[in-house]
Parts: structure tokens; C-alpha cells; sequence
């Protein structure tokens, strides 16, 4: 399952199913996809295709963003 968190500035913010313990969003583009941390710190995990503005934007919209981020995830994922 792949609920999504929101969709703005042309990216698709997701999580996949718990692949792993540590909180992270996948962002998902026309060009590509990435994977950014939120723990311990915002951080990119790995890019397949996004472009250096795309990437930029995420990681500001992760930031400004994060606390919805992480309710979602408690909420999917529990604590």
C-alpha cells in the first residue's frame, strides 16, 4: 500500500509499505522518484531522476512539512 501525504509543486510525497524502521518519504515526479529521511535529521536517502529544482523543492516541502509527515506515518505505521 502507498498512501499519499500530499501532492504539490509538480511532486507526489508517499510512503511504501513499512520497508523500514526509520521514518522517510518517497517523492515521486514525471522524471523520477527519490527517497528522504526524516530521521535523525532531513536528509535524501537516494535520487533515480530528479532534477536538482526538483530535488531542492522536496526537500524545502519535506521540511516545511514534516510534522503532517510524521502524523500520517504514526497513523499508518503506529509509533
Amino acid at each position: 500500500m502507498s498512501p499519499t501525504i500530499f501532492v504539490a509543486g509538480g511532486l507526489r510525497f508517499l510512503f511504501f509499505s513499512r520497508e523500514e524502521a526509520r521514518i522517510h518519504v518517497h517523492v515521486h515526479a514525471d522524471s523520477g522518484t527519490a527517497k528522504i529521511w526524516l530521521e535523525p535529521a532531513i536528509r535524501l536517502a537516494w535520487n533515480d531522476g530528479l532534477g536538482l529544482e526538483e530535488l531542492d523543492t522536496a526537500l524545502r516541502l519535506v521540511e516545511e512539512r514534516q510534522d503532517e509527515i510524521f502524523d500520517v506515518w504514526w497513523r499508518q505505521f503506529g509509533r
